[in-house]
C-alpha cells in the first residue's frame, strides 16, 4: 500500500494516433492531442501534476523549449487552486495541435478571495504574482469561476 494513496495520480484520457507495430508514432505530427491527470489538491499534488505534464510533453515530442515554460505555469496555476479554492481535488487537462499547448487546471471548490482585505507590503515578497508570471508566459490566459469550480486556461505557443 503507498504511503500517500491519495495522491495517486489518476490518467482521465489520453487521445493517441493508433499504431499497428511496436514503433513508436511520430506524436509531432499528430494534429491534436489530449492528456488529464486528476489528484488531492495538495500541496504535493504540485510537483506530481508537474512531472506528469512534463512526461506528456515528452510523449508528445513537444519542442524542448516548451518545458520550462510547461513546469512554471503548471506550478502556478495548480499551486493557486491548492491554496485558494478550498476544494478536495485538482485537475490538470493538456492538449496540443500543431502550433499550441492549452495548459487547464480546474478545482471544485469556492476561491477564497483576497478582496476587500488590505495587503500588506511583505506579502508581495513572497506571492500575489503568479498570474501575471503565467500570462508572461502564455499567448492567452483566461479565468472562469463557476458556482462548482473554477477553471483556468493558459495556451503556450508551440512555435519558434
Amino acid at each position: 500500500m503507498p504511503a500517500v494513496p491519495h495522491l495517486r495520480p489518476a490518467v482521465l484520457a489520453e487521445v493517441r494516433p493508433r499504431v499497428q507495430s511496436q514503433q513508436r508514432p511520430d506524436l509531432s505530427c499528430a494534429p491534436w492531442r489530449t492528456a488529464g491527470c486528476l489528484t488531492a489538491a495538495t500541496a504535493a499534488s504540485v510537483p506530481v501534476l508537474r512531472r506528469f505534464a512534463w512526461g506528456v510533453a515528452g510523449c508528445w515530442g513537444l519542442p524542448a523549449g516548451t518545458g520550462d515554460a510547461l513546469g512554471l505555469v503548471v506550478s502556478e496555476l495548480v499551486g493557486n487552486a491548492v491554496r485558494h479554492s478550498g476544494g478536495q481535488d485538482v485537475a490538470l487537462l493538456l492538449s496540443a495541435d500543431l502550433s499550441t499547448l492549452a495548459v487547464e487546471v480546474r478545482d471544485n471548490g469556492r476561491w477564497r478571495s483576497r478582496a476587500g482585505r488590505p495587503r500588506h507590503e511583505d506579502e508581495f515578497v513572497c506571492g500575489g504574482r503568479g498570474l501575471e508570471i503565467v500570462e508572461a508566459y502564455a499567448l492567452r490566459c483566461t479565468v472562469h469561476a463557476r458556482p462548482t469550480g473554477t477553471h483556468v486556461i493558459a495556451e503556450l505557443s508551440l512555435r519558434d
